[in-house]
C-alpha cells in the first residue's frame, strides 16, 4: 500500500480541515472497494426497482444472485489475493518492476479459466430450470467479480488516489443506472445491467494498471514458482474471506431460517438485510485504519528497520519501537471508537432506516449485534495487518484459522439457541479470535529488537 499511504500523508502534511477531510474520505472509499459498494449498490437498485419489476420476487432472486457471486467470488480469489501482493510487494522491492504486470496478466488468465470452468459446471448441473440468459449471466457475472477482485490488489498501490475514487464513481454509478435502466427486462435485465457496470469497473481497473506498470513482455507466471508462492498467505487469504462469509452461508442453508430462493440459491430473511445495513458502518473504521497504518506506523516502522540495517543507535532504535507500538494502540483504539460511534448512529437512525425499507422492526435486536460484529471485523483486519507487516505470517494463518473455526462452532450453537441468539455467534468468535491476536502482539512487539536482530 505504500502508493496511497505516500499520498494520504502528503493530504495530511497540508495541516487543514481539508487535507485531512480529503485524506480520510479516499481512505474510506479505497479500503471499502467493491464489496461494501456493491452491497449498497444492490440495495439501491432493489429500492428503486420495487415498482417497476414485477412481480417483486424477482427483485430478491436478483440481490440473492449478486450476494452468491461476491461471497463465492471472494473465497475462491482469496487463494492468490494475499500470495500476489506479497509477489508483488517483494518485486517492487527489489527493484523489478518490469515482471509484475506480466504476472499479472498471467494470473488474470489462470483466475479467468479457473472460475469460468467451475461457474460453467455450476449453471449448468445446478440451474436447469433457469433461462440461458440467466445462466450465461450468472456465469460472466461470476469471472467478472473474481477478476475484480485481483485487479483490487493494485488500487492500493498505486499513487492516481483521485482516478481511482472516479473510477469507483463511474464503476458504480454505471452499475446502478443500467440495472435500473434494463429493470423492465426482469431478472435478467437487473443481472445484465449489474455485469455491465461491473465490467466497466473492471475495465477501467486493468487501464489503470497497465497505464502504472511498466513492462517489456506481456504474460509470465513466475508467480506460481514455489519460491514466490507462500503457503502461510495462501491459507490466510482463503480462511479470512471463509470465515466472514462463513455464518451466512449456514444461515442460508439451515433450514428454519432459510427459504429457497433460485435455483440451488437460498437466503435467510430474518439474517441478510441486518447483516447488509451493517457491513455499510465499516466505511469510517476502514478510513481510520488505512490512514492510521499507512501514515503514522508505516513513518515509524521504517526508521525502525532502516536504523537496524544502517547500524543506528539502541536507543533509537527502542525509542522507534515505542513509537510502533504506541500508534498500534491508538490505532486500533481510534478504530474501536470510530466504529462504536458510527454504531450508535446506526442504532439510534435503525428504526427509521428498516421503515424507509419497509423492513419489519423486528430486526432491530439483530441489527444492533451485527453493527458490532462489523466492528470487530474492522479491528481483527488491524492487528491482522500489524502482523502482516512485522512478518509473522503463520500467528495470522492460525488466528484466521481459528476464527473459521469459531465461527462455525458458535453459529452453530446460536442456530441450535433459537431467535434470540442469532448473529451471537461470529461476534463472539471475533472477539475471542481479537483476543488472543492482542496477546501475541503484545508478545511479538516487546521482543522486536531481539527478533530483528537474530534474524538478520
Amino acid at each position: 500500500m505504500a502508493g496511497i499511504g505516500f499520498e494520504l500523508r502528503k493530504l495530511l502534511k497540508r495541516d487543514s480541515l481539508l487535507g485531512v477531510m480529503q485524506a480520510y474520505t479516499y481512505a474510506g472509499i479505497i479500503s471499502s472497494g467493491p464489496w461494501v459498494l456493491s452491497i449498497l449498490g444492490i440495495l439501491v437498485i432493489g429500492v428503486m426497482s420495487l415498482s417497476v419489476v414485477v412481480p417483486d420476487f424477482l427483485i430478491t432472486q436478483f440481490q440473492v444472485s449478486v450476494t452468491y457471486l461476491i461471497s463465492l467470488s471472494l473465497i475462491l480469489t482469496g487463494f492468490v489475493q494475499l500470495a500476489f501482493t506479497r509477489f508483488t510487494a517483494d518485486r517492487l522491492f527489489e527493484k523489478k518492476a518490469d515482471v509484475i504486470l506480466p504476472n499479472f496478466n498471467g494470473l488474470l488468465l489462470w483466475v479467468t479459466l479457473v472460475s469460468g470452468s467451475l461457474a460453467t459446471l455450476a449453471v449448468v448441473f445446478l440451474f436447469p430450470g433457469q433461462s440461458l440468459m440467466y445462466r450465461l449471466l450468472m456465469l460472466a457475472g461470476f469471472v467478472v467479480m473474481c477478476d475484480i477482485w485481483i485487479a483490487t490488489i493494485f488500487l492500493s498501490g498505486m499513487k492516481h488516489y483521485k482516478a481511482i475514487v472516479s473510477l469507483f464513481g463511474i464503476g458504480y454509478t454505471t452499475t446502478v443506472a443500467m440495472a435500473l435502466l434494463l429493470r423492465p427486462f426482469g431478472l435478467e435485465g437487473l443481472l445484465g445491467g449489474f455485469l455491465l457496470g461491473q465490467f466497466v469497473l473492471l475495465t477501467g481497473m486493468v487501464i489503470l494498471i497497465l497505464r502504472n506498470y511498466p513492462a517489456d513482455h506481456f504474460m509470465e507466471f513466475r508467480f506460481f514458482e514455489k519460491r514466490y508462492l507462500y503457503p502461510t498467505l495462501v491459507g490466510v487469504g482463503f480462511f479470512y474471506n471463509l470465515g466472514v462469509w462463513l455464518d451466512k452461508f449456514m444461515f442460508w442453508f439451515y433450514d428454519p431460517t432459510s427459504h429457497a430462493v433460485i435455483g440451488p440459491l437460498r437466503a435467510s430473511v430474518i439474517y441478510d438485510i441486518p447483516v447488509f445495513l451493517a457491513y455499510l458502518s465499516i466505511i469510517p473504521g476502514m478510513a481510520v485504519f488505512l490512514v492510521k497504518m499507512e501514515t503514522d506506523f508505516v513513518e515509524y516502522y521504517d526508521k525502525f528497520f532502516d536504523a537496524v540495517r544502517s547500524g543506528g543507535s539502541l536507543e533509537f532504535i527502542e525509542d522507534m519501537r515505542n513509537e510502533m507500538v504506541f500508534t498500534v494502540r491508538q490505532g486500533i483504539y481510534q478504530i474501536i471508537k470510530i466504529q462504536t460511534i458510527a454504531a450508535l448512529g446506526l442504532f439510534i437512525a435503525g428504526p427509521w432506516i428498516l421503515e424507509s425499507l419497509h423492513i419489519s422492526p423486528l430486526y432491530l435486536p439483530l441489527l444492533f449485534i451485527n453493527l458490532i460484529s462489523a466492528g470487530l471485523q474492522v479491528v481483527l483486519l488491524g492487528v491482522i495487518n500489524v502482523f502482516f507487516y512485522l512478518d509473522n505470517r503463520w500467528i495470522v494463518l492460525f488466528l484466521t484459522g481459528l476464527f473459521v473455526a469459531l465461527n462455525a462452532a458458535f453459529t452453530a450453537v446460536t442456530l441450535w439457541m433459537g431467535p434470540e441468539f442469532y448473529g451471537y455467534g461470529i461476534a463472539a468468535a471475533l472477539t475471542i479470535t481479537i483476543m488472543i491476536g492482542f496477546r501475541f502482539l503484545d508478545r511479538v512487539l516487546e521482543s522486536l529488537e531481539y527478533k530483528t536482530f537474530m534474524l538478520q
